[in-house]
């Protein structure tokens, strides 16, 4: 299929998954970064206590809500 065609028919929302060849597919790898952060007790707390009712980690949640925030952040620009 030639690479005119393939941005046509994705720009359609039709299905090109036959023209790729996913055997050799990969999710790129994000390098990951320790960093401390200190948070006053009254975040924490308030942290676990979203982290439970959503059933995650608090480092879930905090990864979660930067990217929304970053997202946006982002999207302004």
């Amino acid at each position: 299929m030639k690479a005119k065609k393939f941005d046509s028919d994705f720009d359609k929302g039709e299905d090109v998954t036959e023209a790729l060849d996913l055997s050799k597919a990969q999710c790129p790898i994000q390098k990951q970064r320790r960093v401390n952060v200190d948070f006053p007790d009254w975040m924490i707390e308030s942290l676990d206590k979203e982290a439970r009712r959503l059933g995650v980690t608090r480092q879930s949640i905090i990864k979660v809500w930067l990217a929304e925030r970053l997202e946006q952040i982002e999207s302004r620009k």
